[in-house]
């Protein structure tokens, strides 16, 4: 499946940043060359999550693991563009799906796993998924169960199955005779789609965004400048769903090889000890998690020296933490701003050798007369534009970042009326996020322009939650904002209006919600009874006063 237009290919393997070599011939390369080295480590509890003991494999066992189970999805008749569900916590039979589903040219569409019947439906239905992999219960909840009710509602959904029929394909022995079904990686077309990732911003539905083998090595090609180096060992506590794990520690690792261990869900004791223990060299982690290493305890005598550098994501590093790292354990910190459409900046030593400016600064790339540490970044553009669509190009200006390359979605999959409000006529990916001019060469982030709260990591759609809450039969208004947690970056809170007379509970908004099979992460987890929701004189909700409004009561019943 090629999405990317005969004009975009055209140029950019002109540029000579799209190539012929797929993402599973690099891994092959690699597997061949270190088949002793260890390719995945499984998170330290496995055990509790899936039933099965962590597990070490090697490049050998994973290559096999590989072809045994592209030889049992041929012969249970998934082939060529055929997208396949996955909703899988962190561990190692995931990562390996990715390189196994593309291997028989299908494409993997993993999904996150507070995902429920809501979400699930949408993109079953959307990509026509012919198969969906998941665990049976997770926690209280029977993902098995769920995946086979939809079934019942989608003709195309042929197969499902549980991470025990995924054992059972790694373990059955290819079929010899199926290897003339199976594409050859030489074979393969590199601006073939590799992944369909998820991503949710102001619309209601989850958007899908299709990227290639070439756009994912653009994509991964960036990682050097956060301190990334060929064969590394890294840590990744993000799920590998999205940009944020996929693209900081798959992809690299697919194209250069190393080691990657996996961890989920967060915890600081078990992630301290993988730290140290596996001797990480590289990991990308938020800012609260940051603070929680430096502020732990047991953290004050470790030995984190092989670290070479951490990636910060999701929000700025404090100046702080960064001076903290560096002193104690000689390490760098940079700086990450990224979508799920296949953008991306990165703030790292090099590019900002000035600590005090890459807390919250990144490289303009495209900046006229200056050029950056990674090869990768000269084919990028960037410009910021004022509502009016004028573009900006003083010092202080504020704008929303626009962004074209190499490594970005052609477009959204299946919805071309998202496209045409997303990309403006000359390609350019309207970011949606609003960033500050810097001087000649750099940007810093300002705000967001959609209306989301990121939560752990998570997109969550105010507009989604508001819209359900108001669904409610006691609820006559609602707003939804986020409320500032250090654990988790943002909450969901919710400010509501009952119908006259009647009392309203967040237990019955979270019970009403679960009814309409919400996922678990969009449910608020404060609500805020009020009178009425503050609007300006044109009837817009006022939710910079919201948020306003949320942080100060926190303030005040912390102190």
């Amino acid at each position: 499946m090629i999405l990317a237009s005969e004009k975009q290919i055209k140029f950019y393997t002109e540029l000579g940043c799209w190539g012929t070599k797929t993402l599973v011939h690099n891994f092959f390369e690699n597997a061949t060359k270190s088949p002793d080295k260890t390719a995945l480590a499984d998170p330290l509890n496995k055990e509790a999550l899936l039933g099965v003991p962590p597990h070490r494999i090697t490049y050998a066992g994973l290559a096999r693991a590989v072809d045994n189970t592209a030889s049992a999805l041929i012969t249970a008749g998934i082939g060529k563009d055929q997208i396949v569900l996955v909703q899988l916590p962190n561990c190692w039979e995931l990562a390996m799906l990715y390189i196994a589903i593309a291997k028989i040219g299908a494409i993997i569409s993993p999904v996150p796993l507070q995902w429920r019947t809501k979400e699930l439906t949408y993109a079953a239905d959307l990509t026509c998924a012919a198969a969906f992999i998941t665990v049976e219960t997770l926690g209280d909840f029977n993902h098995l169960a769920m995946g086979k009710k939809i079934q019942e509602t989608l003709s195309s959904l042929q197969h499902i199955f549980s991470y025990e029929d995924l054992l059972q394909m790694i373990e059955s022995p290819r079929d010899p005779e199926l290897d003339s079904v199976i594409p050859d990686a030489n074979d393969m077309d590199a601006n073939d789609i590799f992944t369909i990732c998820w991503t949710s911003g102001t619309e209601a539905q989850p958007k899908g965004c299709p990227m290639s083998h070439n756009n994912w090595r653009c994509q991964a090609g960036m990682a050097i400048a956060g301190g990334m180096l060929p064969g590394d060992t890294l840590l990744t506590a993000g799920p590998l769903v999205n940009m944020g794990a996929v693209g900081t520690a798959l992809m690299p690792w697919m194209i250069s090889g190393g080691t990657i261990v996996l961890h989920h869900p967060f915890d600081p004791m078990l992630l301290l000890q993988q730290l140290v223990q596996e001797k990480i060299n590289w990991t990308l982690l938020v800012p609260a998690v940051t603070n929680l290493i430096l502020k732990h305890p047991a953290a004050a005598d470790v030995d984190l020296s092989h670290i070479r550098s951490i990636t910060m994501g999701s929000s700025p590093p404090s100046l702080w933490s960064m001076k903290e790292f560096k002193k104690r354990w000689d390490i760098d910190i940079g700086n990450i701003w990224g979508q799920t459409e296949g953008t991306g900046i990165i703030s790292g030593i090099k590019d900002v050798p000035d600590i005090t400016l890459r807390k919250d600064l990144f490289p303009r790339y495209g900046a006229k007369g200056h050029a950056w540490s990674i090869p990768m970044t000269q084919f990028i553009e960037t410009k910021i534009m004022d509502p009016l669509g004028r573009e900006l190009t003083e010092d202080g200006e504020v704008g929303e970042l626009f962004y074209r390359g190499p490594n970005t979605i052609a477009g959204y999959f299946q919805r071309p009326d998202l496209d045409e409000t997303a990309f403006d006529a000359d390609g350019f990916l309207k970011t949606g996020d609003l960033f500050q001019i810097k001087g000649d060469k750099y940007l810093k982030f300002f705000d967001r322009i959609k209306d989301i709260i990121i939560r752990g990591g998570m997109n969550i759609s105010a507009q989604e939650v508001e819209n359900m809450i108001m669904g409610h039969p006691l609820v006559q208004e609602a707003a939804v904002v986020g409320m500032p947690d250090e654990t988790l970056g943002e909450r969901t809170c919710a400010y509501v209006v009952p119908v006259p007379g009647q009392q309203i509970t967040m237990e019955s908004i979270i019970i009403f919600m679960k009814e309409q099979q919400a996922a678990v992460y969009k449910l608020p987890e404060r609500v805020e009874v009020v009178d009425a929701i503050p609007r300006n004189p044109v009837g817009k909700v006022l939710k910079k006063d919201l948020r306003k409004d949320i942080a100060q009561k926190l303030a005040k019943e912390v102190s």
